[in-house]
């Protein structure tokens, strides 16, 4: 099968779950970027407006990775074609099912322990400017630093993972030629 042969539609994602994977990968990439920017920042009003812009978007990111989930759930993922399958080693197919799962539970992992940090530095969380969302913990500042490294590992984990699947798409497209990143991108039937 080369990149030129289309897949049958029972091995394409549906529309929902291509847009949710796709919006969340352009989130994640700029809240990543605004991330490493930001905590490079002097104190300031524009460092304070970005970790606040951080926020909305990692809730934004909660409530995508929440729905791509029970999509997830919801509906099967379609299978891979026989060829596809066939020619993977087993522990390729591993990895592609491991690194899935792994990124679902980053996506909700990431932002949780975002706002959890923000809950007991006694910063609260205010989507939008908008909308205060409750406190996950109480204001407590040693937990606070306790958190704090584990949403920046969890964070870096994310876009490892992120870069490994975006390498594996690619080979499966360039190298492989086996058509298997056009189940995920919209419009190709």
């Amino acid at each position: 099968m080369t990149s030129a042969t289309p897949l049958h539609s029972a091995h394409r994602y549906r529309l929902p779950a291509i847009v949710l994977h796709w919006l969340l990968a352009v989130a994640l990439l700029g809240l990543l970027g605004m991330g490493w920017y930001m905590t490079g920042l002097p104190f300031s009003p524009q460092r304070l407006k970005l970790y606040n812009w951080h926020k909305w978007a990692g809730m934004a990111v909660l409530a995508l990775g929440l729905l791509r989930v029970v999509w997830r759930l919801a509906h099967k993922p379609p299978p891979l074609p026989a060829q596809i399958s066939a020619a993977m080693p087993a522990w390729q197919r591993l990895a592609h099912h491991g690194v899935q799962y792994l990124l679902y539970a980053l996506c909700l992992a990431v932002p949780l322990l975002g706002w959890a940090y923000s809950s007991a530095a006694g910063f609260p969380v205010v989507f939008l400017g908008l909308v205060p969302l409750p406190d996950l913990l109480a204001v407590d500042k040693p937990l606070a630093e306790a958190i704090k490294p584990w949403h920046a590992v969890a964070a870096y984990t994310l876009a490892a993972l992120a870069a490994v699947h975006i390498a594996a798409a690619l080979k499966h497209h360039w190298v492989d030629r086996d058509g298997l990143l056009t189940r995920m991108l919209p419009g190709r039937a």
